[in-house]
């Protein structure tokens, strides 16, 4: 009996161990160093995961409009505005068109009407944007073997196969078509170029000023030395230059409040308008997918 009762004794000594053990590690015993009075110390839980998503301000949680959503500010049907969306909606959930601006570097592929069944890729930085609807373009701009060369696309082509950003960025200007008499070093662009990653939330600005080529220019950007920022003038115009830009100049536009298109009303019932259609695709698609197969 002797014998059993002191294996009995060290079995309990063994389970309360493991029972002081446990408690201890999930926090409901704290060890006496850690007591400054001698009580229990309440149970304090584990900090809760938070997640990428809510670390960021309210500020910086951006929603991008694609321009091209946007009407001309002269626009006079806007039924036909309506349905030229619902057309670009229906194209995007099928073609993924990401978020890209002026002086971003993209990657584009397309089908060769040239040749059946082949695939085109062209590496280069965006230097222009325009068109309304599904008329929207861009212009993208690499220099390859010591020459320009230029693409413009259709946005909602149905022979796009995919359009990759590699740099995500914007430039001080909205148009960059200045490039073409810039040096070449500004509109080169690797070919094999591997997708840069955006750290921060808000895209970052490129306020780079570019250094032209010897004039003449194949556009007399001088006249419009109000408007571009990425050009240094100072270093390329003479006092004759500046005289006769000086004549066709408008200073006064800067001033001009009616010329400002104020978007920002428009935006905010575009971005209702597309939350809405998005809304009722994801339910139509999830009523199709409980509802099963037609008997």
């Amino acid at each position: 009996m002797s014998a059993v009762s002191a294996a009995f004794g060290t079995n309990m000594a063994v389970c309360r161990r493991s029972m002081l053990l446990i408690r201890y590690r999930t926090g409901f015993l704290m060890p006496a160093r850690f007591l400054s009075d001698g009580e229990p110390a309440k149970f304090q839980p584990p900090v809760k995961p938070v997640f990428k998503d809510e670390l960021v301000p309210a500020q910086l949680q951006r929603r991008f409009l694609s321009p091209e959503f946007i009407p001309n500010r002269c626009r006079k049907d806007p039924l036909y505005f309506k349905i030229e969306r619902n057309d670009m909606v229906k194209r995007r959930k099928i073609f993924d068109i990401p978020e890209f601006y002026v002086g971003s570097i993209l990657a584009v592929t397309m089908s060769d009407p040239h040749a059946n069944g082949k695939l085109h890729r062209f590496v280069g930085i965006c230097i222009q944007r325009s068109g309304r609807g599904l008329g929207a373009t861009f212009v993208l701009r690499n220099v390859i073997e010591g020459q320009g060369v230029e693409m413009r696309y259709d946005m909602y082509s149905p022979r796009m196969h995919d359009i990759q950003v590699l740099k995500l960025e914007k430039r001080l200007d909205n148009n960059l078509m200045y490039l073409r008499d810039a040096l070449p070093e500004y509109s080169t662009v690797d070919v094999n170029m591997k997708p840069v990653m955006l750290l921060d939330y808000e895209v970052p600005v490129n306020s780079i000023q570019v250094q032209m080529k010897p004039r003449p220019w194949s556009k007399r950007w001088e006249q419009h030395r109000f408007n571009i920022k990425g050009i240094n003038f100072e270093k390329y115009l003479l006092e004759k230059h500046i005289k006769r830009a000086k004549k066709s100049a408008k200073p006064w536009e800067e001033f001009d409040m009616l010329k400002e298109y104020d978007t920002t009303k428009i935006e905010q019932e575009l971005l209702q308008e597309l939350d809405r259609k998005l809304d009722k695709s994801k339910n139509q698609e999830i009523g199709k997918k409980t509802a099963g197969p037609n008997v």
